[in-house]
């Protein structure tokens, strides 16, 4: 039976991750990248495409389960009938082969403990060939090979192309099992401790979390998002993807199931303000750097994506072996909307590097001149429709939030001249733009009648990105406009207080069938508009009914879906943890004024 999404947990090395099931079973994990093909993909199958589960024999889900404080360590606790044991899940930090570490040690009684291993390449169509060596199991398959080995070694044997093992561990009794990845024309890897690797990752954790300024009400759930963050970043380059799954469905049975283990630029300005505002200044210098590599060229050629290092390239395909989670089919690789115009990415772009300016990060020599390239593309192009900030796969339209960034994009340029006059560029060029985005966007873009602004212009749909204006300063929170806007959207994108993004009745905005869930990134803008607005009481209610939304551990994927009351998308989600993180912070800030 598949399990909900929000049944599983995240462990991961700060290169790739891995997604632990309830019941016990390692049901995603990519290697040796995020991006890189599954070696276990029973979360888009089933058990034939690849998984390891480790848990006592006969139990079917664990009876509690927990990060070991403020770190990527998972401890999974399960009462047998005949004792207790608990399973530790990690993946230290590396320089080296990716490694993913599981310590099973007994806490009462004696417990009989199962492992299955299927390995399967290449998103779960490729079963490797297995062998034995120097008292480990290799498992080879083209470009791969993975090297499982016990510490002390227990009694394994193969069994319809997978790898078994059964001990029983009594009070204080360990079992360690390593599973490294490797390159397989290479010699074997290096051979880690685990109980060593445990150490050293626990106190790695511990030191990073050690760096948060956030203290406020809300900080279990702020620290847990911003390890979240981290562990979604792409160490050696400091790019964060939006989540480390691609295909979990948007509605299930569902077509809308997208690969999301690429860099989006939406994202980059509030994840930006989200590390700052937290105290991780490594962390947003490297994503600006990230940024700025990512963009660099020409400015006609910038993508709403990137890959892990700046690929540009990302082409999808259908992976037709996979049924999908829960029968949501196709399965994707790749993102074809990478090729899409989406002329609020400017304005991203804009505003993040307006930000790291502003609070002091160390500047970045060619930084100005590439923001005076894409202003001046986005100067003759910012009249024409576009696919939006939600990627529509339709006809191209004058959308509402594409203009509004473009005005930012032009009053970050303001803002940085008037208060760097030292810096080229003609302020008054780019005052005249603003001005003239301004005028359009609220001749064409608002619905007097309504008293809301609409989608796109001479629409009658509305848009959840709209309740962004006030936050990036295009109309401030008491304008009358920005108050129906809210209560429009509210009224008809709301469902129990949950957001949509946008209508989804029938054939919606992306030209796809079916629904969705409430977006949850969404929700929390909707949070910070009531907050900005003074209705702080309800700001803070819809929060922390957003907060009644992570699962045990923490986590948060991209949607929910009040009715079924379950979460949907991919797993977990940079986009909602980052709202979370900002919402608290913004929540916090107000009190602490008051």
């Amino acid at each position: 039976m598949t399990q909900r999404i929000e049944d599983y947990a995240l462990i991961g090395d700060l290169q790739t991750a891995a997604l632990v099931g309830r019941d016990g079973s390692v049901d995603w994990l990519c290697l040796p990248r995020f991006d890189s093909g599954a070696c276990f993909a029973a979360l888009l199958g089933d058990e034939d495409n690849g998984h390891w589960r480790l848990a006592p024999r006969g139990a079917r889900t664990c009876t509690r389960r927990a990060y070991l404080g403020d770190s990527l360590v998972l401890e999974s606790v399960w009462e047998t009938r005949t004792g207790t044991v608990r399973v530790l899940d990690f993946m230290p930090q590396r320089d080296r082969s990716p490694d993913l570490m599981r310590i099973v040690e007994g806490v009462s009684g004696r417990v009989e403990m199962s492992s299955v291993l299927r390995l399967r390449f290449d998103y779960g169509s490729a079963v490797p060939w297995v062998r034995r060596t120097d008292g480990h199991r290799v498992a080879v398959a083209g470009p791969d090979s993975v090297w499982l080995r016990s510490e002390p070694e227990v009694k394994t044997w193969g069994q319809q192309y997978s790898t078994c093992s059964s001990f029983t561990v009594g009070p204080g009794e360990k079992v360690a099992f390593c599973l490294t990845w490797h390159p397989s024309h290479e010699p074997r890897p290096a051979l880690v401790d685990p109980y060593e690797a445990l150490e050293h990752t626990l106190g790695d954790w511990k030191s990073w979390a050690a760096q948060c300024t956030y203290d406020g009400p809300y900080r279990d759930a702020v620290m847990r998002s911003l390890i979240t963050l981290k562990a979604l970043t792409y160490a050696p380059t400091g790019g964060i993807v939006a989540a480390p799954t691609t295909s979990l469905p948007e509605e299930m049975g569902g077509v809308r199931n997208w690969d999301y283990r690429f860099c989006w630029l939406r994202d980059s300005t509030l994840t930006l303000y989200a590390l700052l505002s937290a105290g991780y200044l490594e962390e947003a210098g490297a994503w600006r750097d990230w940024l700025l590599r990512a963009v660099a060229g020409d400015p006609a050629d910038l993508q709403i994506m990137y890959g892990l290092a700046g690929e540009r390239r990302l082409p999808e395909a259908e992976v037709p072996w996979l049924r999908g989670y829960g029968g949501s089919r196709p399965v994707r690789i790749g993102n074809a909307a990478v090729n899409q115009r989406q002329l609020d990415v400017y304005g991203q772009v804009m505003d993040s590097l307006y930000l790291a300016r502003e609070v002091g990060m160390p500047p970045q020599r060619h930084a100005w001149a590439l923001q005076l390239s894409l202003l001046g593309y986005l100067e003759s192009t910012w009249r024409q429709p576009d696919e939006g900030l939600w990627e529509v796969r339709g006809q191209r339209r004058h959308f509402v939030h594409s203009k509004v960034m473009a005005w930012v994009a032009a009053d970050r340029a303001v803002r940085t001249l008037e208060r760097h006059p030292e810096l080229p560029g003609d302020v008054e060029r780019w005052r005249t733009m603003r001005d003239e985005v301004h005028r359009e966007v609220c001749a064409r873009g608002y619905d007097p009648a309504r008293n809301t602004f609409t989608q796109s212009y001479g629409s009658a749909e509305l848009d959840a990105a709209t309740l962004l204006i006030p936050r990036v300063g295009f109309l401030p929170p008491d304008d009358p406009r920005v108050v129906g806007t809210v209560e429009a959207v509210a009224a008809e994108l709301g469902h129990d207080g949950f957001i949509h993004r946008y209508s989804t009745d029938g054939i919606a905005v992306d030209g796809l069938p079916g629904g969705e869930g409430t977006f949850l990134a969404c929700s929390f803008w909707m949070a910070d508009a009531l907050n900005m607005m003074g209705r702080k009481d309800e700001a803070r209610e819809l929060f922390e009914r957003l907060l009644g939304v992570c699962n045990d551990v923490g986590l948060l994927a991209e949607e929910y879906d009040p009715v079924a009351g379950r979460q949907l998308g991919n797993f977990p989600q940079a986009f909602s943890h980052v709202g979370l993180v900002t919402t608290a912070l913004a929540l916090t800030a107000d009190d602490a004024a008051g």
